[in-house]
């Protein structure tokens, strides 16, 4: 599958969900469950603690959440952002995975942050996807900071946070990942060389966007 650029993975979903009728929230499930098959298959135990931001990447997360918790793994939701700032296909699936119980903090400080990911077997990155542009900024420099100090095994949800999609450049603080899982196709900065100490071993997962969109992007 050719690379795809950040404005090309957003012209993909935008067609998708506009002109062939599939909806957003479709895909996102698709690439949450994805994303889970693809940690089970890994042999991922929990606790799993996943880190979500307040966008779309975060939705990957509750989605991921609730599959790993169906399959019996323990899952703990840290949601960096207020519920009400979610909006969405995101705010559909935070809340399906609030009304199951399954355990959220939200807003952790500093402190909590480092407890949780102490308890954790592995962590998931779901903070930040291929829109980011730039460095990422506090408190997510300390979140990341955090993360990367932790000695877990991360997983990172389509890209990385702080890694640029197109240059697959760190412009600032980034995840290191041992893992990523990216939907549809890898992204053209995953070439870059520079951009393997971050991604780790990448796995492609399908989101059911339809094929002849792939042969058609701008």
């Amino acid at each position: 599958m050719t690379p795809l650029t950040r404005a090309q993975v957003r012209e993909i979903d935008r067609r998708a969900i506009e002109e062939y009728g599939v909806p957003g929230v479709v895909l996102m499930e698709n690439a949450g469950r994805g994303a889970a098959e693809v940690m089970l298959a890994l042999g991922v135990s929990g606790p799993v603690v996943i880190c979500c931001g307040k966008g779309n990447n975060g939705g990957d997360g509750f989605v991921i959440a609730r599959h790993l918790d169906n399959r019996g793994v323990g899952v703990r939701v840290l949601l960096f952002a207020r519920p009400e700032e979610l909006t969405g296909d995101a705010s559909v699936n935070y809340h399906i995975i609030a009304r199951s119980r399954l355990p959220v903090v939200i807003e952790p400080d500093l402190a909590t942050l480092l407890a949780e990911l102490s308890a954790a077997v592995w962590v998931l990155d779901a903070l930040f996807g291929t829109g980011l542009t730039g460095a990422v900024r506090p408190p997510f420099n300390g979140i990341i900071a955090a993360i990367n100090g932790s000695g877990r095994p991360v997983l990172a949800v389509d890209i990385p946070s702080g890694l640029d999609c197109d240059t697959g450049l760190s412009p600032g603080p980034t995840v290191r990942a041992a893992h990523t899982v990216t939907f549809v196709a890898e992204k053209v900065g995953f070439a870059n060389p520079a951009a393997r100490q971050w991604l780790g071993q990448v796995h492609v997962v399908d989101i059911g966007a339809p094929r002849v969109l792939l042969g058609a992007k701008r």
